[in-house]
């Protein structure tokens, strides 16, 4: 009986091995092809264009200095009007110049002192601005600023703050078209490489658009900006 027994273990041990082998071999054959079917390339497609502003935002600086200040609060609007007329005779409108607040400092109440008396007691910072679409005509009248100095209006810049600043905004115009390119360079791309591997392109397995970048083209050129955006695509490949 117990012979009987050990006999009936070992068919079952070696009908559960046969089993396993049989089993795995399946799973590794269904591996295979599974990861035939997954053989993927990713790529990248690079649109790039250039496109003038079409916004220009400008800030016209002058600093204005006085030991009485109701003097200097006159100083500052006139300064300011002298620049809001010389931009209008330009061309510009009214709607495109605004006129900030001034910034006023008393150097007599700062909580420091230098040692070193000043000869004016107040200064001031006034910042015309002008915000239009007009790019062209504002970039004209940027060297005229000599004018505004020959009418005794002493101007500042060379900081962060007085550059003027371009803008696209026809972002959305331009899009369809540029995502177009990229997403066509990507497959020219994935084609070579199919080819090279002797392999045919499949199906778009997935794709993502990058960020749209804008920038100017050159320090000496920030009227021009350009676009860019950058697709990634991948896709299935076939023997």
């Amino acid at each position: 009986m117990s012979g009987r027994n050990g006999m009936n273990a070992l068919i079952l041990g070696l009908g559960i091995l046969l089993g396993l082998g049989v089993l795995g071999h399946q799973l590794a054959d269904a591996a295979i092809r599974f990861k035939e079917y997954e053989r993927t390339v990713n790529v990248k497609g690079l649109a790039e264009q250039e496109y003038p502003a079409d916004v220009v935002i400008w800030p016209i600086q002058f600093a204005e200095a006085s030991n009485n200040l109701e003097e200097l609060y006159s100083a500052i609007d006139r300064g300011a009007e002298k620049i809001r007329q010389f931009l209008l005779a330009k061309g510009l409108s009214d709607e495109e110049i605004t006129i900030a607040m001034a910034s006023i400092t008393d150097k007599s109440a700062r909580d420091f002192d230098s040692g070193v008396r000043a000869e004016f007691r107040y200064t001031a910072q006034q910042t015309v601005t002008v915000y239009s679409s007009q790019v062209d005509k504002v970039r004209g009248v940027m060297g005229s600023l000599s004018e505004l100095g020959k009418q005794g209006i002493a101007l500042t810049g060379g900081n962060y703050q007085s550059q003027p600043q371009y803008l696209f905004t026809r972002l959305n115009e331009v899009k369809p078209e540029m995502i177009e390119e990229a997403t066509r360079k990507a497959r020219e791309v994935a084609e070579k490489f199919a080819e090279d591997s002797q392999s045919r392109l499949g199906k778009i397995k997935r794709a993502s658009q990058g960020q749209f970048s804008i920038s100017p083209r050159d320090i000496n050129n920030p009227h021009l900006m350009n676009v860019r955006v950058v697709s990634t695509v991948e896709y299935y490949l076939a023997d």
